[in-house]
């Protein structure tokens, strides 16, 4: 689960950002001044850091540029109301990755944010050709899935997520990630789960208490080998 670090002194905003992070899968750490952001840099070691341009004690772009001054290559979205192109290009500069501004959609800083750790971890996308487990061997190259050297019949909605699951092992996968890398908008949640006890289905030895393919609470699933 990647661990999101929120720099933001106003705590409505926050907290609506941490609401939305936690929806999608990832831990989110809270810090509300650019002082505590940098010893929480140290002490939880976040995947990402989302951050606020006007902060008490320590600038936004302070913080960054002593982060990066470390060596730090933490991704960085900087996000501030402020829409001026300097504090947009300073931020850059300084070597943040992305930049938002206020307002925004929080679904549009959800997916910048899966962006960005997708890019910055590049490894975990690339599944490979062949991925096996237990009996389980899954010919991507091919489009192929097969049990103990039966292949087993896919649709297409549910090879791809398979290899999503895969592709993000050992982490949750939100139902509404899975939604959005499948289908168009118009697909309720209700499917993914119909697709997922279908997979199940193919792949488990006990559909009913799976162990590869397990459902985290109020979050989506995610895939053990």
């Amino acid at each position: 689960m990647h661990k999101i670090l929120i720099v933001e002194d106003d705590r409505s905003i926050a907290l609506g950002i941490e609401d939305n992070l936690k929806m999608e899968g990832f831990n989110p750490v809270l810090a509300y001044d650019g002082q505590e952001a940098l010893e929480k840099v140290k002490t939880e070691k976040p995947d990402l850091i989302i951050l606020d341009v006007m902060l008490p004690k320590l600038r936004g772009l302070e913080v960054c540029r002593k982060l990066k001054e470390e060596g730090s290559k933490t991704p960085i979205i900087i996000l501030s109301a402020l829409g001026e192109e300097s504090d947009k290009v300073a931020g850059l500069e300084l070597g943040a990755d992305d930049y938002v501004t206020k307002p925004f959609s929080p679904r549009e800083l959800v997916t910048r944010v899966k962006t960005i750790l997708r890019r910055a971890q590049g490894s975990k996308e690339a599944v490979p050709e062949t991925y096996k487990f237990g009996l389980i061997t899954a010919d991507f190259k091919k489009f192929q899935v097969a049990k103990n050297g039966k292949e087993i019949k896919f649709t297409a909605a549910e090879y791809k997520i398979l290899k999503l699951l895969f592709a993000n092992e050992g982490d949750p996968v939100s139902r509404h990630t899975i939604l959005g890398d499948i289908w168009s908008d118009d697909v309720t949640t209700r499917t993914v789960d119909t697709h997922i006890w279908n997979i199940r289905e193919k792949l488990e030895d006990d559909p009913k208490n799976p162990k590869h393919i397990i459902t985290v609470h109020r979050i989506g699933y995610k895939f053990i080998k």
